[in-house]
């Protein structure tokens, strides 16, 4: 969910060639989460082995990967570690969700509406711990670098960012820019027209950055001000003030300079806000972590997916065939660094 600044932040259109030869970290369950939630049938089951093993997240990032290396960008996959207890009333009230959610899924199933139908199964969209083991085991036979954070994925992507190791950070939350990632991504899992949810509207989805920089210049802030801004507003580890939004948050922060002096003179109900902003300034984050990109084992690759998840030969080899031809592309010097 994370917090809700795409109103306030300063967005550019994004080519993939904008990003050659350069390191993004990637929030691996925020991707994964929009492969389950957009690769289903018509009637919004997820795609499934023959065992029952969902695979439509390993569908989605076999094809991304291959098309981000086909572009000579470098994916550093990053994946969530323990929740932070704060996040305890998020994750609650997104199983609740869920649950509503797949139970107006089968309603509709029921009478007949797929396009209901498939809009609510896609909320109903949620991550293993063997849907992520899959997708860890893939990555890594591909020979790209997957680092398990100490808490938040996004927190140890904008670490690695901050250090100059990494060019941003990809993501659809914008909790990335509050934990400090330099530059943040958005919109690079799925792309091209899409339809908004509950309305028949459609509209076109490009890739977009945004700089943290830029942003808080335009809005007149520091990062501290803007992390204040986002606890007004509610963030996934606080509920935020009721009647406070992006507008809103943005005048009173501007105005008053802090979170205490808008809570003192307003006298605002904020729950465990000074754990929350700590949480942002100074997350739990691993300094021991590889980024080295190895040789992939694409026979290991075809056994996982052919082999054991039943993909159909033909519908992996055009995939295949970009690894084979990046890890056989040593006399190119802008490929070279990708297998080490």
């Amino acid at each position: 969910m994370g917090v809700k600044l795409g109103d306030l932040v300063v967005k550019h259109p994004l080519a993939e060639s904008d990003l050659t030869d350069k390191v993004i970290t990637i929030d691996a369950y925020n991707m994964l989460y929009q492969f389950l939630s957009s690769i289903r049938t018509p009637e919004g089951f997820p795609l499934t082995a023959p065992d029952g093993r969902i695979v439509s997240h390993i569908k989605g990032l076999l094809g991304r990967t291959a098309n981000l290396l086909s572009a000579s960008i470098r994916p550093v996959f990053i994946f969530d570690g323990v929740p932070h207890p704060l996040k305890r009333g998020t994750l609650d009230l997104r199983r609740e969700r869920k649950e509503r959610a797949q139970t107006e899924w089968e309603r509709a199933l029921e009478e007949g509406d797929m396009e209901r139908a498939r809009s609510k199964a896609r909320q109903t969209s949620r991550i293993t711990e063997e849907m992520a083991n899959d997708a860890w085991n893939l990555l890594t036979l591909l020979g790209l670098p997957c680092i398990r954070a100490k808490g938040e994925g996004e927190a140890q992507a904008a670490h690695i960012c901050m250090k100059k190791e990494a060019y941003a950070v990809c993501s659809q939350d914008f909790d990335s820019l509050l934990f400090g990632a330099p530059i943040l991504l958005r919109n690079m899992a799925t792309t091209g027209r899409r339809k908004l949810p509950g309305r028949n509207v459609f509209i076109n989805v490009v890739p977009e950055r945004i700089d943290l920089g830029e942003t808080l210049d335009q809005l007149g802030l520091s990062r501290d001000q803007l992390i204040d801004l986002a606890i007004l507003m509610g963030t996934d580890f606080n509920e935020g003030v009721p009647g406070i939004g992006p507008k809103k948050g943005l005048a009173l922060i501007k105005e008053m300079g802090s979170l205490e002096e808008v809570s003192r003179i307003r006298r605002l109900p904020l729950l465990e806000w000074d754990e929350v902003r700590k949480l942002f300034r100074d997350p739990q984050v691993y300094e021991d972590y590889s980024l080295s990109f190895k040789d992939p084992d694409l026979d290991a690759v075809k056994a996982l997916l052919v082999g054991e998840l039943s993909f159909s030969e033909a519908s992996v080899e055009g995939s295949l065939k970009v690894f084979e031809r990046e890890r056989a592309s040593a006399g190119q010097s802008s490929l070279d660094s990708f297998f080490a």
